[in-house]
């Protein structure tokens, strides 16, 4: 782990934002607070984080993969935890191509969080399921992948998924992660 513990949030839920930050500041770290991509490189001007933790989904429609993207070429030793509430396998892959050290879906906590910057090499004896992957699952994957593809354009991803828009909109409500 890197010595000097100073670590970027880049998330767009202020309240949540702060919280985390308080939580890891108990933990003697210094936190940097950035609410999308722009800020969160003119933070990079300035300081160098040895830790990032990046919401995959921010409301100025920027990805956290290009944040992650962006971080891993500042500084490629950096650990970078991606922490989501619209987990997919493909964004997953994505994540950790791009740079990340972890992926979480939310909710997660500080103490997941802290363990992931801590299991970088990743872990073999993780326990394989013997169950199948559900044609829900897939589908939501498969939702997911193109609304990450069109910037969380619900319009264009029905258009390109071939569904209405509001058939699409009932999915997402259903699936929503809480």
């Amino acid at each position: 782990m890197p010595a000097d513990r100073l670590l970027l949030i880049i998330e767009d839920d202020a309240t949540f934002a702060r919280t985390l930050g308080r939580s890891f500041e108990r933990r003697d770290y210094t936190v940097l607070l950035a609410a999308n991509l722009d800020e969160a490189a003119l933070l990079l001007q300035q300081h160098s984080p040895g830790y990032a933790v990046v919401d995959l989904k921010l409301s100025d429609n920027t990805s956290g993969l290009a944040c992650v993207q962006m971080l891993h070429k500042h500084d490629p030793a950096m650990l970078i935890v991606v922490l989501t509430g619209f987990a997919s396998i493909t964004t997953a892959v994505e994540a950790i191509k791009l740079g990340a050290c972890q992926y979480l879906a939310k909710p997660s906590n500080t103490d997941d969080i802290e363990a992931a910057f801590g299991h970088v090499a990743g872990i073999a004896e993780v326990e394989l399921t013997t169950r199948s992957t559900s044609i829900k699952t897939l589908e939501w994957e498969r939702i997911h992948e193109v609304l990450v593809e069109t910037g969380f354009n619900i319009s264009e991803t029905a258009r390109r998924l071939g569904m209405h828009r509001r058939t699409l909109a009932r999915k997402l409500e259903k699936q929503r992660i809480k």
